[in-house]
């Protein structure tokens, strides 16, 4: 199997005139579970159906500066099995990385931009922090 691609959409991230109040919206019409950066999806990884996986929804503030340089109002997190390789690839292909890579207990990020001037970031997960974080509190 190639290593460095995405595997796997890592969470929806979109800008909201009131991130609490549309929050509580999702979880009272359409039962999304909250948490302090949206809803936590759990899965099963298809290579390995006993490992859980996770994906993020987020809203954000209208005013986010997370999304900058992209002028768009959302962005898309990959999951992505090998972030160095990526970066390589892409840094010699002279796509522009806004961001290098930082590692967080819950895995490790970084920023693209695409042609059409969408920013998206690549996370190498860490999902056994969020199986002992949010047990029992995910949307399923």
């Amino acid at each position: 199997m190639k290593k460095g691609k995405v595997t796997g959409i890592g969470g929806i991230f979109f800008k909201s005139a009131d991130p609490g109040k549309i929050k509580t919206w999702y979880y009272e019409h359409l039962g999304l579970v909250p948490n302090d950066h949206g809803s936590l999806f759990e899965f099963r990884e298809g290579a390995d159906p006993e490992q859980k996986a996770y994906a993020q929804w987020s809203p954000f503030g209208e005013d986010t500066e997370y999304f900058k340089p992209s002028k768009k109002e959302f962005m898309i997190n990959f999951r992505v099995d090998n972030i160095e390789e990526i970066i390589n690839r892409v840094k010699k292909a002279g796509i522009e990385v806004t961001q290098e890579i930082e590692s967080y207990e819950y895995g490790k990020f970084a920023h693209i931009m695409d042609p059409e001037g969408n920013k998206i970031e690549l996370w190498e997960p860490v999902d056994s922090i969020f199986t002992r974080m949010y047990e029992g509190k995910t949307t399923k």
